[in-house]
Order: C-alpha cells, then sequence, then structure tokens
C-alpha cells in the first residue's frame, strides 16, 4: 500500500511542477533582476563619532544608521531654534510698535485733558458771568423798586 499512495503523490507532484510557471530557486542567481542598489543617505556620518576596531560590518552599518538618525533630529531640533528667533524677532517688532502706539495715546489723553481743562475754564467762567449779570439784575431791580415803591407810598398819603 506504501507504494500505490506514493505512486499518485508523485504523480501530482509532476503535475504540479508542469502547470506551475518557473521560478528560480532562492539559492540561484537572478540573472534578469538589477542588483537591489541602496542610495547612501545624504548626511555624512557626524565627525563627533567614529567606528571601533574590531566592530562588525553589521555593527557598523546599524550604528551608522542610528547616529544619521539622530543627527537628522538634532537638525530639526536646530531649525526649531532659527523658527523660534524669528518668532522672537518678531515680538520684538510688535512690542516696538506698541510703544510707538502707547507713545501716540499717551500724545491723545493730554490733548484730551487740555480739552478738558479748557472746557471747564470755559463753562465756569461762562458760570460767573451769568452770575454776575443776575446779581446786577438783582440789584438793578431792587433800585428801580425802591423808587417806584416810594412813589406808591408818596401816592398813597
Amino acid at each position: 500500500m506504501a507504494q500505490s499512495t506514493r505512486a499518485p503523490l508523485d504523480e501530482v507532484a509532476r503535475e504540479v511542477q508542469a502547470y506551475a510557471p518557473k521560478r528560480p530557486l532562492m539559492h540561484e542567481p537572478l540573472a534578469h533582476v538589477a542588483p537591489l542598489t541602496v542610495a547612501a543617505p545624504d548626511l555624512a556620518m557626524p565627525d563627533y563619532v567614529e567606528h571601533r576596531d574590531g566592530a562588525t560590518e553589521i555593527g557598523r552599518l546599524s550604528a551608522e544608521a542610528v547616529v544619521r538618525e539622530y543627527e537628522a533630529t538634532a537638525k530639526e531640533i536646530e531649525s526649531m531654534g532659527a523658527e523660534l528667533i524669528e518668532r522672537a524677532r518678531q515680538c520684538e517688532a510688535v512690542t516696538r510698535d506698541a510703544l510707538a502706539v502707547t507713545k501716540e495715546l499717551r500724545a491723545v489723553a493730554d490733548h484730551y485733558r487740555e480739552e478738558a481743562k479748557r472746557v471747564f475754564e470755559h463753562i465756569e467762567s461762562c458760570s460767573l458771568v451769568v452770575a454776575e449779570a443776575r446779581k446786577i439784575c438783582g440789584e438793578l431791580k431792587d433800585k428801580i423798586a425802591v423808587p417806584v415803591a416810594d412813589a406808591a407810598k408818596a401816592k398813597k398819603k
């Protein structure tokens, strides 16, 4: 029974191989495929690190890849510092403008105070004139009223 079971399996395997497209085995070179090339990163290895003697090729490549990632991040952090400096310059400009506007506002406020003083003094001056006019009118009325009253008394007598 072992023979009869094996024969159909061999036959199925031959049919599958005949039907399946021919693929190269993993250990055979791929003649029709271009070799895989990896472009070197734009960043050279930073000068603050250097390989140790005896490090394996995989260790060296891994260390270089990691230090390049750190270096790229450090450069991004530095660029954030440059952005921060630019924002600080903008804040300084806004502060200078605010100080200039504050000076103008003080000048306008001083003008309003001067105008308030002028109007205040004008109203008080007018009030004094009106008060003086009333006083004079009252005195004149009293002077006019006395002779009329005296004349009326004289007439009654």
